[in-house]
């Protein structure tokens, strides 16, 4: 789907492709490629690359053209991972800007209303790269609080009984929160290299950079904070689930123990050889006797030594 939005006190979506106006495409289809690398010359190496879902952000220069390719994330249909990041490409040259995802996201859409409430205008190709990059490190904390509200959730299903889908959902989320971590690294060294950039370091806006730069610090350390709480408390879980198992071995061999003593007992004096108690019409009852006794006298010493 193409859509074209033109800068007037904040973006506008206009019916057809006009002068200066930013081309946003998302999931194109095979006429839309064929307008992208035919009509508008993208070169393909960067339609290739923005394609793959693994891409790292980075700028790169050619033909003129200039590709920035940085890190979205989104919410995925994919229940074992329900939030996953993608590669944002943006490319510009003289008056032409294209943004192209092959993934559905909020972003694009709550920026353009964002920018319609603000009035922001965009004064170049830069200044509109670095405030999505803004809106990108926004939309990084919304995912984190959801995320968040989630671990909260698994915790307390996992409090009343520890299950292996409570701890999968756990798992799940830890993978959501790799991405995120190795996504955001990715975009702020990106941002730094858009920072320095000689030829464009003097028209920026100081105070966008500003935003930009506590956005993205913000949202590393947050994703960094919930990940280091996520492993500490699937290592603890995993230290339960340890000391449980070995409780009930415990309790299974002292159980064990016991039952073999009436057993041992019984085969002593049930052998085919004589004893004190062939004659006695109490034998049965002597042996069975001193049986119980033992196995309570065993019972109330596991008990004491906490074998129980």
């Amino acid at each position: 789907m193409i859509t074209y939005y033109k800068n007037n006190n904040g973006l506008t979506q206009t019916k057809d492709r006009e002068e200066n106006c930013w081309i946003n495409v998302v999931c194109p289809t095979i006429e839309e490629t064929k307008f992208l690398l035919k009509e508008l010359q993208i070169p393909e190496d960067f339609y290739s690359d923005i394609e793959d879902i693994d891409e790292r952000p980075r700028i790169e220069i050619e033909n003129d053209w200039t590709l920035i390719i940085l890190r979205i994330p989104f919410k995925s249909s994919d229940p074992k991972l329900p939030f996953n990041t993608a590669p944002l490409g943006l490319m510009f040259k003289d008056d032409v800007f294209v943004s192209l995802c092959f993934y559905k996201t909020d972003i694009l859409s709550d920026f353009v209303l964002y920018t319609k409430r603000k009035n922001i205008s965009i004064e170049n190709d830069f200044d509109l790269v670095l405030k999505l990059l803004l809106s990108s490190s926004i939309w990084f904390l919304k995912y984190l609080k959801q995320i968040n509200q989630r671990i909260k959730l698994a915790e307390d299903n996992l409090e009343e009984s520890i299950k292996n889908e409570e701890l999968q959902a756990l798992w799940q989320i830890e993978k959501c929160l790799v991405f995120f971590v190795t996504s955001l690294k990715g975009n702020d060294v990106l941002f730094r290299r858009i920072k320095n950039l000689k030829a464009h370091k003097d028209t920026y806006d100081l105070e966008l950079l500003e935003d930009v730069e506590i956005e993205l610090r913000q949202a590393e350390e947050t994703s960094n904070i919930y990940s280091n709480i996520l492993t500490g408390m699937m290592d603890a879980y995993a230290s339960v689930i340890s000391n449980n198992l070995n409780v009930i071995m415990k309790r299974l061999t002292s159980i064990s123990i016991i039952l073999m003593i009436p057993t041992l007992v019984a085969s002593l004096y049930g052998m085919n050889v004589p004893n004190n108690f062939q004659e006695n019409p109490f034998g049965f009852w002597i042996v069975l006797s001193i049986s119980l006794l033992i196995s309570v006298s065993s019972v109330f010493l596991f008990k004491k030594k906490n074998m129980f």
